[in-house]
């Protein structure tokens, strides 16, 4: 569950009462305003994570246990992140947190991933190997459409299918970690081949953004709307056609402003 500015609730109380027990003086009265807010910014801060001021899973865990996970994304990440690509480090801060899955693991420690039967299908072609047959006997692994997901960490289910047909191209069919990067992608990322890829995407979040990284610098367009800040432009690239109907324009717009005043009011 993530908790962020505006929300209001007993899951918000619950959280200012996690909060109060670790030594912050805000009051618990169910709605996540600014004290509050800063509140989770400071726990963050102590712990090393990404300064977003939103309660997800790694800050929950980092009040909980006084300790954050090793693999959790850092603030010092997205900071390199941003002086690698020459922009500004609200701009990664907006894209890690309306593109990111919020979480680049399961609690199991596997990466997230999305399994696609219809790149399975593509990838089988590019090996050599004829689909027709495996698609007509396992056509949830592998189709000439998308679906058949399962979701969550049962995806891995069918990548473990996927594994029995034709293994660098099942590891090529799924989209991994925090920003689910395509496995077919790292020729063109500079890995040394899709085992090496997903090797990278399952050691810490610190690797997946990389994989991002990697990915704007590839593609010149996409990295021009970052730097000149058309989330318009860059979420029709990034998300594809669907991105108006998601919002994620507005919501990258949105979520860009609200970092950038913050850094300005820290700084």
């Amino acid at each position: 569950m993530i908790l962020k500015y505006g929300d209001h609730g007993y899951r918000v109380e619950s959280l200012q009462r996690d909060l109060v027990r670790a030594g912050h003086d805000i009051s618990v009265d169910g709605w996540f305003g600014e004290n509050t807010e800063a509140a989770v910014r400071q726990v963050q801060f102590d712990h090393g994570l990404v300064l977003d001021g939103i309660a997800g899973p790694k800050t929950r865990e980092a009040l909980h246990k006084g300790t954050s996970n090793a693999k959790a994304l850092r603030q010092l990440d997205l900071v390199l992140a941003a002086e690698y690509l020459g922009v500004e480090v609200a701009t990664i801060m907006a894209v890690n947190e309306i593109e990111s899955r919020g979480s680049g693991f399961h609690p199991t420690g596997e990466p997230v991933i999305l399994f696609e039967r219809h790149i399975m299908r593509r990838r089988l072609i590019s090996h050599g190997i004829n689909p027709v047959p495996y698609q007509q006997q396992q056509p949830n692994i592998v189709n000439d459409r998308a679906g058949g997901y399962f979701g969550g960490i049962r995806e891995h289910d069918r990548l473990v299918k996927a594994y029995e047909i034709h293994v660098p191209a099942a590891l090529e069919s799924a989209s991994w970690g925090l920003f689910q990067i395509m496995g077919f992608h790292w020729p063109r990322l500079g890995y040394d081949s899709a085992t090496a890829f997903v090797t990278a995407m399952r050691q810490d979040e610190a690797a997946q953004l990389d994989a991002f990284v990697r990915f704007i610098e590839f593609n010149g367009p996409m990295h021009a709307a970052l730097k000149r800040l058309d989330w318009r432009d860059f979420a029709r690239r990034y998300n594809g056609p669907a991105y108006a109907k998601n919002d994620y324009d507005t919501r990258l717009a949105a979520a860009y402003r609200r970092h950038s005043q913050h850094l300005e009011i820290a700084a």
